[in-house]
């Protein structure tokens, strides 16, 4: 279904192409789907070309280029009317230094897509960024999208400012916090902040003022603040959370407030890693309320409350009908990770497990393709689950990821700490390792035809240039055929025929 059906602004395709950054992300993704289905010619910018984009957007036209490359931006804005900037960092940064260097790159960033724009004579920039509060007490997340937005405003071009409160909808990063803190905590500390006001916004509403503002001329040029209709505290949406769920939680004072201390612990209990809870969190103690609201004159709405936003989102779920993920962009970059194929030399170390199956290879594909997530890794979850929790501790990606959709894969997904690398249908899945790993590694599933049967395998490599990557595979070595000979089995005893 649609965010955009009854969006009461007239559709424009005839004003040009329009260009959208970002379009890998949470809010990009839903928002190029939206555009197309309005008629629009859309240009997706991305750092990486890849038949994956080109099959989830075959409407799209794809243009690779890096925001931090001027001649990338000149051609990539070139001919278009509008351009929707979506590029944010969330300073994932591991100390000082790295934050600081990620901060000084969004403002290159932003220079150069302002000066672009105006040698291409674009007609219109829309910005979407975090509300929170007093330029002076911003986290640095936030201050650091304002000063992305003061950059872009200092051409010519006339910048649209849409800044948005906490964005609630299947497969948001605040959603999956607040869903499993409201499952599988049932007791909380809530920190003194955690009573700060908030005006949570269904990312469906978030749409619709997103391509609002692009339909609704009058928009140009001015800063809007986009929030839902309920004025909450964070404590209140748990509560209300948990009560639409039947969860039985307890809510206690807390005499700690560190915000390092909690982005920590839900990191631990929840599928969001501490880098992005930490910048959530940081982002808390501004109250985010609407302050600029002219937004709906000129795009009315009917905007969703936060229990209806909750509703949609969990009935997504349900459907397996969710369109993207928060993890579609962590960790940061990951599009540009090496891949198996791009190897100058062979892995350092390999392992393989296969056996021989009458079952069919579209079958023994299908119980591949469903493996983690809510249904986990088949049997001896426990080990996955503890090398899931080690690498959350060291502050890695964690194995609770789960995956966008229970049936559905597309390239570069992820299941909980892999990636989808590459898809041949009935032949090959190839998942790229993001846990902290002295190295690279990979797990290639795959299914090759002999005589009157199918081999179906399962392979794992390991690519590391240290005496530690090396101690690393033999110390897990023992572990191997009790993991995978068995993981490959249950897959084709799983198989439906």
């Amino acid at each position: 279904m649609l965010s955009c059906e009854d969006l009461p602004s007239t559709p424009k395709p005839e004003i040009g192409k329009i260009l959208i950054t970002g379009a890998s992300g949470y809010v990009g993704g839903r928002l190029v789907h939206e555009l197309i289905a309005r008629g629009y010619q859309v240009r997706v910018m991305a750092r990486t070309k890849t038949t994956a984009r080109e099959e989830r957007w075959p409407d799209a036209e794809i243009v690779v280029a890096d925001a931090l490359e001027f001649s990338d931006l000149k051609k990539a804005l070139k001919g278009v009317h509008t351009a929707y900037y979506l590029i944010h960092s969330l300073l994932l940064g591991h100390g000082n230094l790295e934050t600081k260097k990620i901060h000084e790159e969004d403002i290159q960033a932003a220079i150069n897509f302002r000066i672009a724009a105006e040698e291409n004579h674009v007609k219109r920039i829309v910005y979407l960024g975090g509300l929170g509060g007093t330029r002076t007490s911003l986290s640095p997340h936030l201050k650091s999208g304002m000063q992305v937005a003061e950059e872009l405003e200092k051409g010519k071009v006339p910048v649209t400012r849409l800044y948005s409160a906490m964005i609630i909808g299947a497969g948001s990063a605040p959603y999956e916090i607040l869903k499993h803190l409201a499952i599988d905590s049932p007791v909380l500390l809530i920190p003194r902040w955690a009573r700060t006001k908030c005006q949570p916004i269904c990312i469906r509403d978030v749409i619709k003022y997103l391509i609002g503002v692009l339909e609704v001329d009058e928009t140009s040029g001015k800063s809007f603040d986009i929030c839902g209709k309920d004025l909450l505290s964070y404590e209140m949406m748990l509560k209300i959370f948990a009560d639409l769920l039947g969860a039985k939680v307890f809510f206690i004072p807390s005499p700690v407030s560190s915000v390092t201390f909690f982005s920590y612990v839900t990191s631990l209990l929840t599928p969001v890693p501490m880098p992005i809870t930490r910048s959530l969190m940081e982002g808390v103690v501004n109250e985010a309320i609407c302050g600029n609201d002219m937004i709906k004159q000129l795009v009315p709405i009917e905007q969703m409350s936060y229990i209806e936003a909750l509703q949609s989102a969990m009935s997504r779920e349900e459907r397996d009908a969710v369109y993207s993920s928060w993890s579609d962009e962590y960790p940061r970059a990951h599009e540009l990770s090496l891949k198996l194929n791009e190897l100058r030399s062979p892995p350092t170390f390999s392992i393989s497990y296969s056996l021989l199956t009458p079952k069919g290879a579209a079958s023994l594909f299908q119980s591949i393709c469903r493996i983690g997530g809510k249904e986990g890794w088949l049997k001896n979850n426990w080990m996955w689950w503890l090398r899931g929790l080690l690498d959350r501790m060291l502050m890695g990606v964690g194995s609770s990821r789960g995956r966008r959709s229970s049936n559905d894969l597309r390239i570069n997904d992820v299941i909980d700490f892999w990636r989808v690398e590459d898809i041949k249908p009935n032949q090959r899945l190839l998942l790229r390792a993001e846990m902290m790993l002295p190295g690279r590694g990979w797990l290639e599933f795959s299914i090759n035809r002999e005589d009157n049967a199918n081999r179906l395998s399962v392979t794992a490599y390991h690519k590391t240039n240290t005496m530690w990557g090396r101690i690393y595979w033999h110390i897990f070595m023992p572990f191997h055929k009790i993991i995978f000979y068995d993981l490959i089995d249950r897959i084709e005893k799983r198989a439906s025929d």
